[in-house]
């Protein structure tokens, strides 16, 4: 106070320092998407169904989604679109958001829908704007090395049977999820696990900052992981990628290293069943189960027969699950689902859905393609070993039904950073 007026003082005012305070949060995410972005896959990575935070990945996209536009809107930047992949994933939103407005609001199929299409559409656009730079891609590669240690980490201590290591405790719930007797992670869901397993291992393979000493012993023990997982079809498809990469990198250092890793995990993973009784016991169970097979067989069948009925419209959202049950009267499952992404596209959408999702990965694989002499290493590295992360995904693909979270968002994070880069390049 100074001759009857009032003076404000930055510096010692609560007015200016309270608002400084609720400032900081916004300006954190502003000028650091990027932590935002691996903030909010983090959730993804932790998001347990049928918990209290069932909502928090919601929350954790809306809050990744209102920064980025904020950002987008203050810097006048162009919202990225790329026809090939914008389109078709444009095409299968609206199909899935149509169909199911049509019928009474249900939260499990909009939690679906959105896993499937919505997040993944607008992660792939956000994933363009977000990871433009070294710096910010470096924020996703140390998740990237994170993520999979966790990884790796539980699944090994669930194959030693080592139940007081696992965490989050609900790993171990056996109401909750699928497969409480194998290694499924925090995804509750084994072929989920195996699959993220397997991408985030090629994904550190590509990046530089896998390439150093804690990336090669997570690759030593991702076998061990993987094998913890008792899926089949995610033991082929890591056997397949890991002689891919080999081949593919042309080095004959890495070949001889992945080749020697395969070996040294199937004699170790052979080691360890011979020991233990119970691990060899549920191998052998394992590949020699005839059951879910036939079971599978005959969801295949049944889905097959309700896609001839209606070929080109689907089945209602709500119908569709319903149909599937009645026509496996003879199993007593919990869930009935079609177990193959493919099959499932036809069965709800027809074959418009399959024929958009066809579109939609031929121009994912076509980023594989556009190389040029003056990229960034490990740009050239991710995109080279592109088409191994997608082979992963569709093999994987024709054994579920892809509506995974996380593994979705990881594989069009990364398209949408190889579309940032060619971006740049224009």
């Amino acid at each position: 106070m100074s001759s009857g007026t009032l003076t404000w003082n930055r510096d010692n005012n609560p007015l200016w320092r309270g608002a400084g305070l609720l400032l900081r949060p916004l300006h954190f995410g502003l000028a650091f998407p990027s932590l935002l972005y691996v903030a909010a896959m983090t959730v993804f990575l932790f998001r347990p169904p049928d918990l209290f935070s069932f909502y928090a990945d919601r929350i954790a996209f809306g809050i990744l989604v209102f920064f980025v536009v904020l950002r987008t809107m203050a810097l006048r930047d162009r919202i990225p679109f790329f026809a090939g992949i914008s389109l078709p994933m444009l095409g299968l939103t609206a199909l899935a958001v149509l169909r199911v407005l049509r019928e009474p609001f249900d939260p499990q199929i909009w939690s679906i829908i959105a896993s499937k299409y919505i997040v993944p559409f607008a992660l792939f656009h956000i994933a363009v704007l977000v990871f433009r730079g070294a710096g910010q891609r470096r924020h996703f590669e140390i998740f990237i090395l994170l993520a999979l240690a966790y990884l790796v980490f539980i699944a090994i201590a669930f194959l030693a049977d080592a139940r007081s290591l696992v965490f989050p405790r609900f790993i171990l719930d056996e109401s909750l999820g699928f497969h409480p007797d194998r290694a499924r992670g925090p995804f509750l869901q084994a072929v989920a696990n195996g699959v993220s397993l397997n991408i985030l291992g090629i994904l550190v393979l590509a990046f530089p900052v896998g390439r150093r000493v804690i990336g090669k012993a997570l690759w030593l023990a991702l076998p061990l992981a993987v094998l913890a997982t008792m899926t089949r079809a995610v033991w082929i498809s890591f056997a397949a990628s890991t002689i891919a990469l080999g081949f593919l990198l042309l080095k004959r250092r890495l070949l001889a290293a992945c080749s020697l890793l395969a070996a040294a995990g199937v004699v170790l993973g052979l080691a360890m069943a011979l020991s233990n009784h119970s691990l060899k016991t549920a191998l052998g169970d394992r590949t020699g189960e005839r059951g879910p097979v036939e079971a599978r067989l005959a969801v295949y069948d049944a889905g097959w027969a309700m896609f001839l009925e209606r070929p080109f419209t689907g089945w209602p959202a709500r119908d569709m699950y319903a149909e599937l049950g009645r026509r496996m009267e003879g199993y007593h499952l919990r869930t009935f689902y079609v177990h193959n992404t493919y099959l499932a596209l036809l069965v709800e959408f027809g074959v418009p859905g399959l024929a958009l999702y066809c579109i939609l990965f031929f121009n994912l694989f076509r980023l594989s393609w556009h190389r040029s002499a003056g990229e960034r290493e490990a740009v050239a590295a991710l995109r080279k070993v592109w088409p191994v992360l997608l082979g992963v995904y569709l093999l994987n693909a024709f054994f579920v039904d892809m509506a995974y979270q996380f593994v979705i968002g990881l594989v069009f994070t990364v398209a949408g950073m190889l579309c940032a880069a060619e971006e740049s390049r224009a």
